[in-house]
Parts: structure tokens; C-alpha cells; sequence
């Protein structure tokens, strides 16, 4: 996918309004707003959003990559970056993590690997190769339970079990899961990914996606810096 010029605006404005959610409920951000006023609220939830353009750049890329996951293959994910330990500090565990209920009762998982680069490189990668590979592909124990418990908290009791009973119970196997690789960069990663899908002989279903927007830096300054301007004048 290659966003052209036409587009880009568009882009930054759905991006904006999309991230303030990851970082913090909507629920929780109008509790702030009508306890404390619009500029604590401001100031509470530009405190989650990163500022070094390193941590930028690679939280927007897993924010797109969740949404794609989200809207076009089904799954459900979590808005993981609001129980971030430090905005600059990236999470452990899997950059993203979906579960899917399928017709007869069975999971389905995806694990994947979200990089956001000016210059998509082998290097960067074969990095994502390694992350999605460990545990024999298989989303990580960690990854499971800190979505199970996140499920719990939320309400959702019945997939929250779903996921610990395929954790502590059945063992999940790898046709249960699909690896995405998803990449936000500002070159045209067509043919550095089209080489490195097909030298895939890994066991697990591979979707790979690639999503260009040339001016890959501005792009990710406008968004934060929508974001920032609407959280203290909204």
C-alpha cells in the first residue's frame, strides 16, 4: 500500500484521532476532564505520549499495524500502550497480539511484528524474523497472560479463560496461529519483502503488509503534532 500525496493529509488526521485512544480509554480520559478540567486532562494524557522521534515512530507504526489487524483481518487486540512503565521505554512482549473465536469454539491467534523505518533495511527484518520465530512461532507466554488479564479487568471474562485454558491446558498449535509483519516506512518496500516472504519456510501462516508514505518523518511529526494541538485545545 502506498499513500500518494492526495491521501497523506487524511492519513494524519485519522492517525490523530486514533491515537489518543492507545494511550488511554475514552472513558477514562472524560473522568479526568470532569474531575480535574480540560487542561489536567490535557496534560495527563500528552504525559503517555511519547516525544523522542525514535519512540514516535515505532509506537505509530504499532498503531497502524493494530488497526489493520483490527479492521481488516477480525482480530481482537488491545490498546496495549496504555499500560506502558515509561513513554520513551518500548513494551516487552509481542508488538502485537490478536485472538480470534472461530466457528466451533477454537482460538485463533495472531503474533506480530510492527517496524516503522524512513529505509526498510534486511536488517530490520530479519530482526522481525527472529521476534516472530521465538517460542517455535507462537505468541509468548508473557504476551498471553498480559492479554488475559487485561481481558479480565475489562469484562471480558469468557475470552480471557479462552486464552488462559489454551496457555495452561491445550497447548496452541502453530496452525492456530498467523504471523503478521507489518511495515510503515518511507521507501517502497515492495521488493525487499516480496524476497523475504518467498525465502519464508517457517511453518506458520505468513501475512505480510507494507504500507509506504514517502514523506515517512513529516508524516509522523504532523500526527503527533495534531495530537498534541488538539489535546489542549479540545
Amino acid at each position: 500500500m502506498s499513500a500518494d500525496s492526495t491521501t497523506v493529509e487524511d492519513g494524519v488526521e485519522w492517525a490523530a484521532a486514533a491515537i489518543p485512544r492507545q494511550y488511554a480509554s475514552g472513558h477514562e480520559i472524560a473522568s479526568v476532564l470532569a474531575s480535574l478540567g480540560k487542561a489536567n486532562a490535557a496534560k495527563y494524557l500528552l504525559g503517555k505520549v511519547p516525544t523522542g522521534i525514535r519512540a514516535r515512530s515505532g509506537e505509530l507504526g504499532e498503531i497502524i499495524g493494530t488497526q489493520y489487524a483490527t479492521r481488516e483481518l477480525g482480530y481482537r487486540m488491545l490498546a496495549r500502550l496504555r499500560w506502558k512503565d515509561s513513554r520513551e521505554m518500548p513494551m516487552r512482549g509481542d508488538d502485537l497480539l490478536g485472538v480470534r473465536l472461530e466457528k466451533g469454539g477454537s482460538l485463533a491467534f495472531l503474533k506480530g511484528e510492527a517496524k516503522s523505518r524512513a529505509y526498510l533495511s534486511k536488517t530490520t527484518l530479519n530482526e522481525a524474523e527472529t521476534a516472530l520465530l521465538r517460542e517455535h512461532g507462537r505468541p509468548s507466554a508473557h504476551s498471553l497472560s498480559f492479554m488475559a488479564s487485561r481481558l479480565f479487568e475489562m469484562g471480558d471474562t469468557d475470552l480471557s479463560n479462552r486464552i488462559k485454558a489454551a496457555m495452561l491446558q491445550n497447548r496452541i498449535a502453530q496452525k492456530q496461529v498467523t504471523h503478521l509483519l507489518f511495515t510503515f516506512t518511507g521507501n517502497n518496500p515492495r521488493k525487499i519483502l516480496r524476497e523475504h516472504t518467498e525465502s519464508y519456510t517457517g511453518r506458520v501462516r505468513r501475512l505480510v503488509v507494507g504500507l509506504q508514505v514517502h514523506e515517512h518523518q513529516e508524516f509522523i511529526s504532523n500526527v503527533f503534532k495534531r495530537v498534541v494541538r488538539s489535546a489542549r485545545t479540545r
